[in-house]
């Protein structure tokens, strides 16, 4: 082969890795506040690995299928494969839609597990079980830089409404307020 050759097909190899997407996972770390069923207060390690975060078309099929079926289109979370995990204490629960989006020099980013979220470390070690209380929600708001804030609610429902606005129903009345939000890739 040719000096000529090599180097084009080179060049076509770089190109193609330039143009072709490249999925960088990312990595949130926060603090979460947690009371006990005791009413005392903990503080657990959250850990958000995103593989993968949604894109608009795929953001705008859940939003038609809650608007539709409301939380019974949970089947549709559970059919997705999982785009990453979350980690409170030593539990894990599969993350099956993240989407993030920007909003000036801050990202907003949501997470919706296809199970309610158990709260490790606290003698809260399970969510509330109520029926149709099955996914767990996460809403980060992460700055340019510096750290963030969010909440995380373990069990919760999600409808949308006609207007798309997103509404969830909570098994509890208390969120779960997370701090010192930090993301790496």
């Amino acid at each position: 082969m040719s000096l000529h050759r090599r180097f084009a097909c080179l060049l076509g190899l770089i190109g193609a890795l330039l143009l072709s997407p490249v999925e960088a996972s990312e990595r949130f770390t926060a603090t979460a506040a947690v009371k006990s069923a005791s009413g005392d207060a903990a503080t657990v390690a959250l850990t958000i690995v995103v593989e993968k975060f949604s894109t608009d078309a795929e953001r705008d099929l859940l939003l038609k299928a809650l608007k539709e079926r409301g939380t019974a289109s949970r089947e549709l979370l559970a059919r997705r494969p999982a785009v990453g995990s979350l980690q409170i204490g030593s539990r894990s629960t599969p993350i099956k839609y993240a989407y993030a989006v920007s909003n000036g020099d801050r990202r907003l980013i949501t997470v919706v597990t296809g199970s309610p979220i158990a709260l490790d470390g606290t003698s809260r070690a399970a969510p509330p079980a109520k029926p149709g209380f099955d996914l767990g929600l996460v809403l980060l708001d992460v700055p340019a830089s510096g750290t963030g804030t969010g909440d995380l609610v373990p069990a919760t429902k999600i409808r949308v409404e006609a207007d798309n606005t997103i509404v969830t129903d909570d098994a509890s009345p208390e969120l779960v307020k997370l701090s010192n939000v930090t993301v790496s890739k």
